[in-house]
C-alpha cells in the first residue's frame, strides 16, 4: 500500500505541526506515508473566488504530485471536498481533457485522515493518550460535503485519559469560509464569537476540529479575548501518547 501524504499549504506554512502528528501517527499504525515534494496548494482558494481558469494549472500539479499512489491522506476536510466536489466540476467545464484524466484518477483515492483511519485501515483506537476535557467542532466541509459523521468523535472516545464533552450548536458554522471572512469580516466575526461562546461553555480545555482553518479563525478569536482554551487539530490529539505528553 502506497501512501502520500498531503499536507495542504495551510498546514505546510502555519501549521506544520499538524503535518507531522499526522506522519507520526500513520507510523505508528504501521504506515509509511511518502512526502512528495512537487505539492502545493490544491486550489481552493482560487476556485472559491471564482478564478476556474487559473485552479486547473494547480489541478495538473496535484495529479502529477500524486501520481502512483493507492492512497493520499490528508488532515483537512476543506481540501479532500475541494478534490472531491470540484475537480469533477473543474474538468468538466475545461478544454484540457487532461484534467478530465486527474479528477477520475485522484478523486477515488484522496481521504481525509479520519476517514482513512477508520474505514481503510478500520482503526478506532489509535493508541493516544491525552488527559483532558475535549469539546469538537465538525467543520462544515467535513459535515456536510464529506459526511464524517462519527468517525472523529469514535476515535476522540477512544483516546485514553480524554473527555469528551458535547459542543452546543455544533452544527453550526464558524464563519471562516476562506475568503468570505475577509469579503464579509463582520459577519464571520459575529458568527465565530457564537462558536467561541459555545466552546467556553462546555468547560473543556481543548477544542478540537479536523480543519485548521476552522480552527485559525475560532482559535484567533480565542487569543484575543485570552480565554482559557485551546484550539487544536484532532491529529495532533490522536498523536499524543503517555511517552510524548501534549503541554
Amino acid at each position: 500500500m502506497r501512501v502520500a501524504l498531503f499536507a495542504t499549504c495551510v498546514n505546510d506554512a502555519v501549521y506544520p505541526s499538524t503535518a507531522i502528528a499526522t506522519v507520526r501517527l500513520l507510523e505508528r499504525l504501521g504506515v509509511k506515508a511518502d512526502f512528495p515534494t512537487a505539492q502545493t496548494c490544491c486550489g481552493q482558494p482560487q476556485f472559491n473566488t471564482g478564478y476556474r481558469r487559473e485552479t486547473e494549472p494547480l489541478v495538473h500539479r496535484m495529479g502529477r504530485a500524486f501520481e502512483g499512489y493507492d492512497y493520499v491522506v490528508t488532515p483537512s476536510g476543506s481540501c479532500v471536498a475541494m478534490v472531491r466536489d470540484n475537480y469533477p466540476r473543474i474538468a468538466a467545464k475545461g478544454i484540457d481533457p487532461r484534467l478530465t484524466r486527474v479528477s477520475d484518477s485522484l478523486v477515488p483515492r484522496m481521504y481525509e485522515l479520519t476517514e482513512f483511519l477508520v474505514d481503510v485501515l478500520g482503526v478506532t483506537d489509535v493508541g493516544a493518550y491525552f488527559p483532558h476535557k475535549v469539546t469538537y467542532h465538525p467543520s462544515c466541509h467535513g459535515l456536510r460535503m464529506l459526511g464524517l459523521g462519527e468517525r472523529p468523535t469514535q476515535l476522540l472516545n477512544a483516546v485514553k485519559g480524554l473527555e469528551l464533552i458535547e459542543l452546543p450548536g455544533a452544527e453550526e458554522c464558524c464563519g471562516f469560509g476562506g475568503t468570505f471572512a475577509v469579503k464579509n469580516s463582520d459577519v464571520s466575526t459575529a458568527m465565530g464569537a457564537d462558536k467561541v461562546d459555545n466552546s467556553l461553555s462546555t468547560g473543556a480545555d481543548v477544542l478540537c476540529g479536523a480543519d485548521n482553518s476552522c480552527l485559525m479563525h475560532i482559535g484567533g478569536i480565542l487569543r484575543r479575548q485570552d480565554a482559557p482554551l485551546r484550539a487544536l487539530h484532532l491529529a495532533e490529539i490522536l498523536a499524543s501518547t503517555e511517552e510524548e505528553p501534549w503541554s
